[in-house]
């Protein structure tokens, strides 16, 4: 069975910016389609998140993961934590790392991943960044994933988070992300 699961970032919702319009997309695919509102979305916590999705997602072969913001480091636990090989992972303005001059780890990431255990349970991973982020999750957090992990690696110029009510980027359609879920 065909499914994905969008997972969006802090102080997001599954009607936040590109996400119902990519829903869509690939329902016309074929694909069975899971946007969950996760916990406490204005305060990310990794164990809440990862609990949450695990206990109520779905995962096969045919599974593709989409993460914004923080919903990447999400992605990256759970395949960390999971015994399922999926299909492809797009994680888009992306982060693992501690970012953009903050002083201190976020709840949402680990204190270090286990790249080889990640990447052995995705065959597809794609990073999408850009120069710009004002978060944070620019090009340097797309190079430093793609660095541990492979796959292919995205970079935008001027594209900036690609969807931030705070920074007025509404970013409704997505053609690139459909052009990369078509692949």
């Amino acid at each position: 069975m065909k499914n994905a699961i969008i997972c969006h970032g802090s102080g997001s919702s599954p009607e936040s910016f590109w996400f119902p319009n990519i829903k869509v997309f690939l329902e016309d695919k074929g694909y069975q389609v899971w946007v969950p509102q996760l916990p406490d979305a204005d305060q990310p916590d990794l164990r809440k998140w990862l609990h949450f999705v695990l206990n109520n997602g779905e995962f096969n072969s045919e599974t593709i993961m989409i993460g914004h913001s923080s919903g990447c480091p999400l992605i990256l636990s759970i395949l960390e934590k999971s015994n399922t090989i999926i299909d492809k992972i797009v994680l888009v303005s992306g982060y693992a790392r501690v970012r953009g001059g903050q002083q201190e780890r976020e709840a949402i990431l680990q204190i270090k991943y286990d790249w080889n255990k990640i990447k052995n349970m995705v065959r597809s991973i794609v990073f999408i960044n850009s120069n710009d982020d004002p978060w944070g999750c620019n090009h340097e957090e797309g190079l430093y994933m793609w660095n541990n992990l492979g796959g292919t690696l995205v970079l935008r110029t001027g594209e900036g988070h690609m969807g931030s009510d705070h920074f007025k980027q509404p970013y409704k359609d997505f053609p690139l992300l459909k052009k990369i879920l078509e692949i």
